[in-house]
């Protein structure tokens, strides 16, 4: 059994085809698919059922492809260390970001991590939730940036700030005439929602009380997925949305006229970086860490006198 023959189950499980396997390994199929049956015939048991389309691992093969995974984890560990005491990071990390976090964080962030680490190479996907989770198990994923608590226990959390949310409202809203809201203001306005599978829609429709109101004909009536969508359909349509705190930051005063902050305790949602609980590229994840803490409001830091908002994936 080798590390090359236990890189090709895991290649084959997370694809579920010999030939995506084989492309994403940079080898020939037939390589793969021999180099798979030698450690089956070691092993005396096959891992992959390849009579089912897409291919499946067998019983025992979820178990050995699981513990082939922590197995690779461990070996690269190996080259972090080496780097940790060069005092350099080099090669790639691979970062899953919530698409309504990614625009407002991440441009400073990514500049300050290579300005000091030009050897590191980061590549970045706007994932939603469930996508970043899925991702972080099959190993295509080093870490997640995302909203928590995911209430997962394969996943690891690392609580970064705590983003409060505020409302973008429309001069024909009654809330439009108050300095500072409540949820039950918005409670019976025309509500912009972002698409099923995100997870700010969740937390948006518990922080405006959706289940209380489910008898509002047309309250929830449009879908987006975009943040800045839902600001124009307020703009034109009329009506409230909800917001995290970073987008509004290069808003000049005609734009902040129109938001509202909530009352004590504020609605926030928790951001973090997740990983699997048995990570590598532990120094890479934690620069990651220490430039956004540097990007954020210090304010953001604070949980104190703020309500985090909970969301079901």
């Amino acid at each position: 059994m080798t590390l090359v023959q236990l890189e090709y189950i895991v290649a084959v499980d997370t694809y579920r085809s010999f030939v995506a396997a084989a492309e994403k390994c940079f080898v020939t199929q037939p390589t793969l698919s021999m180099q798979i049956q030698k450690l089956e015939e070691s092993i005396g048991a096959k891992v992959f059922n390849r009579s089912k389309q897409p291919v499946v691992p067998t019983e025992i093969g979820v178990k050995l492809i699981a513990q082939a995974r922590i197995i690779l984890n461990e070996s690269k560990k190996i080259a972090e260390i080496i780097q940790e005491d060069n005092g350099e990071l080099i090669g790639e990390l691979k970062i899953g970001v919530i698409p309504t976090v990614a625009p407002y964080l991440l441009p400073e962030v990514i500049t300050s991590i290579l300005e000091k680490f030009p050897k590191l190479k980061l590549q970045i996907w706007e994932y939603t939730t469930e996508r970043i989770v899925q991702e972080l198990k099959n190993g295509t994923l080093d870490c997640g940036i995302l909203s928590t608590p995911l209430q997962d226990a394969a996943i690891h959390e690392v609580p970064l700030y705590y983003e409060p949310f505020v409302a973008y409202v429309s001069e024909n809203t009654k809330t439009f005439a108050k300095k500072v809201i409540h949820a039950d203001d918005i409670s019976e306005e025309k509500l912009w929602l972002l698409n099923e599978g995100h997870c700010m829609r969740g937390q948006v429709l518990n922080l405006c009380h959706y289940k209380h109101n489910e008898s509002l004909d047309a309250t929830f009536d449009y879908n987006t997925g975009s943040v800045e969508t839902l600001k124009r359909m307020v703009d034109i349509n009329g009506g409230v949305t909800i917001l995290p705190e970073l987008c509004i930051h290069n808003y000049n005063e005609d734009e902040l006229q129109y938001i509202r902050y909530f009352k004590s305790p504020e609605p926030v949602r928790e951001i973090s970086i997740v990983t699997t609980q048995n990570y590598v590229k532990k120094q890479a994840i934690l620069t990651l860490r220490e430039s956004i803490l540097k990007a954020v409001p210090q304010k953001f830091v604070n949980k104190k006198k703020r309500e985090v908002m909970g969301f079901d994936l």
